[in-house]
């Protein structure tokens, strides 16, 4: 009796952690509309303190590079997010430098916030746009679905917390190109020092993720079909398979030779 209790126990264990998982991926935790809430005025609350009195934000670990520090010269598949602003070019010839340069910083390190709260890295800045990365060893799925949500968190926090204190001083509103692939990258140093030589992401998906982003319009999310094979279903029919029509995307996959899909998150 005492062995069938220890089976149904052990059942019903399993059930609770197969449950939690599925609602993970299809994104049903309820705590994450209390967490969205909470980041939206946190960032509301960031925002308004660049723009108001200076607010400077405080140092971040830089996680990544003590990551890829520890995996030099190793192969790792993950999920890459790059995320560029739209439009900054026109807003550096209609306000002054110094509000420019605020905004700038200030919508940078909040998308590396939104990245970090998805279990995701941020490689780098690289001028107005933010490239993040999801290491996919051991479990593609999950980081797919991390890097989906982080990329529609992006816009909900730009949506609903950074443009609404922006509008108050009466500049415009931000929008953001995204664009996310999944592949196998190398991690590379360039010199000998292992303590301070720069070190940097190379790979296949680090390159499409680029050309994908591109291609994007504003506000909207691009997936590559590697991403997309790995989403759940439910997840997969929130994209649509872009029809280029004038040859504008010339990509082959690198395991069929064709045309390269892309996705674009619908609404």
């Amino acid at each position: 009796m005492t062995e069938n209790f220890d089976k149904n126990q052990e059942s019903s264990k399993t059930s609770v952690q197969n449950n939690d998982m599925v609602d993970m991926l299809l994104s049903k935790n309820e705590n994450q509309t209390v967490d969205f809430e909470t980041m939206i005025l946190e960032t509301q609350k960031r925002v308004w303190g660049s723009l108001k009195k200076g607010y400077e934000y405080s140092g971040m670990a830089d996680e990544s590079e003590k990551f890829l520090r520890k995996n030099v010269f190793l192969k790792l598949d993950m999920v890459v997010l790059y995320v560029d602003l739209v439009g900054s070019t026109t807003m550096t010839l209609e306000m002054p430098a110094e509000k420019i340069a605020i905004i700038v910083s200030s919508f940078s390190q909040e998308m590396a916030s939104v990245i970090r709260q998805h279990h995701g890295y941020v490689l780098k800045f690289v001028g107005d746009a933010v490239i993040g990365y999801f290491v996919a060893e051991g479990n593609s799925l999950l980081a797919a679905d991390n890097a989906v949500n982080c990329a529609k968190s992006m816009i909900s926090v730009i949506q609903k917390g950074i443009n609404p204190i922006l509008n108050q001083y009466d500049y415009p509103d931000l929008m953001v190109k995204i664009g996310i692939d999944f592949g196998q990258n190398i991690v590379v140093r360039y010199g000998s020092d292992a303590e301070h030589s720069h070190v940097d992401l190379m790979g296949p998906a680090m390159n499409i993720a680029a050309k994908i982003q591109n291609m994007a319009k504003p506000n909207q999310i691009l997936i590559g079909s590697d991403v997309y094979q790995k989403l759940h279903p439910t997840s997969q029919k929130q994209f649509l398979e872009i029809i280029w029509k004038n040859n504008e995307w010339r990509f082959r996959s690198r395991l069929t030779g064709d045309i390269y899909k892309v996705y674009e998150l619908k609404g």
